[in-house]
């Protein structure tokens, strides 16, 4: 599905915080809008960059694989993330894969279309300037976070972050469907020691299970314990 080009209507706004999604609705910013499975490539490594992605429903896993084969996982995205941004930079080709963890809904922006609209509306191209730079600064406290903090706490910040936590916009508690497997890869460690702490952190009363992972703030004080 495509949306032709309109004039631009009033912005709405939630809580004093500009609303990308009611922007892109309302704008008449040209997309595509796609449905993913679980499981499905969105975009894959070494493939033409020509598109800005932002998460609407669900969750996108973002790895990359070196020249061994080896995958790492660089970050999962949940809604209201952008991402396939490198594209703005002149990066001609996806330096990762993308892929849907949970069912998914993502609109496909154009890069020429985002380019475009980030230097017409000014909205969204502040929102779009503080998700780059925030995001930024999350890849930076991940690499201090594998260098100097335990697996628990790397752990424990993790859960975290893939539960939102601290985003007022986006209050969520409950965790995207993501496996200990994946999780290990994302803390560098191995399955069973991501299973003994989890397990600790039921036991605790940090996380529930109830058809998915459920965050108790209580969990934070595992990240602030020296």
């Amino acid at each position: 599905m495509s949306l032709s080009k309109k004039k631009p209507k009033s912005m709405p706004q939630k809580k004093g915080v500009f609303d990308a999604q009611a922007f892109l609705d309302s704008a008449g910013v040209a997309r595509k809008v796609r449905q993913f499975k679980r499981a499905d490539i969105i975009f894959s490594q070494g493939t033409p960059a020509n598109s800005v992605m932002y998460v609407q429903e669900g969750a996108v896993k973002i790895t990359a694989v070196s020249e061994g084969g080896k995958e790492a996982i660089i970050t999962i995205l949940g809604p209201g993330d952008f991402f396939g941004e490198g594209c703005l930079a002149g990066q001609p080709l996806r330096m990762g894969n993308a892929t849907a963890t949970i069912p998914s809904t993502v609109l496909v922006i154009d890069k020429k279309e985002m380019q475009n609209v980030l230097h017409e509306q000014h909205d969204l191209s502040d929102l779009f300037i503080h998700f780059v730079l925030t995001r930024n600064i999350r890849i930076e406290e991940d690499l201090v976070d594998q260098l100097f903090n335990s697996t628990e706490k790397r752990l424990a910040r993790t859960l975290l972050l893939l539960a939102r936590y601290g985003k007022e916009d986006q209050p969520q508690r409950a965790l995207p469907k993501v496996s200990q497997e994946t999780l290990a890869e994302m803390i560098g460690t191995s399955r069973t020691r991501v299973n003994l702490f989890m397990n600790k952190f039921k036991k605790l009363g940090f996380i529930k299970y109830n058809g998915g992972i459920h965050i108790d703030p209580s969990l934070l004080s595992v990240v602030l314990h020296d």
